[in-house]
């Protein structure tokens, strides 16, 4: 995963706002999160996670 890339929760598509060691973080808005399963969301429910393969791609492109 790749800062300001795009990872999808639960089948929402969101923008990677941090990433420190094995933690990522995103920033939901306020209409995203009323109108989505988020709101309904606790502490340490599993949800389902998918990021873009391409920008961890374009991340070892930068380095290299």
């Amino acid at each position: 995963m790749v800062y300001k890339g795009s990872i999808t929760i639960n089948g929402v598509s969101l923008t990677i706002s941090s990433i420190e060691d094995d933690l990522v973080g995103v920033s939901i808005i306020p209409y995203t999160y009323e109108f989505t399963n988020f709101h309904q969301l606790k502490n340490g429910q599993l949800v389902n996670i998918e990021y873009d393969i391409l920008g961890k791609y374009i991340e070892k492109i930068k380095m290299a």
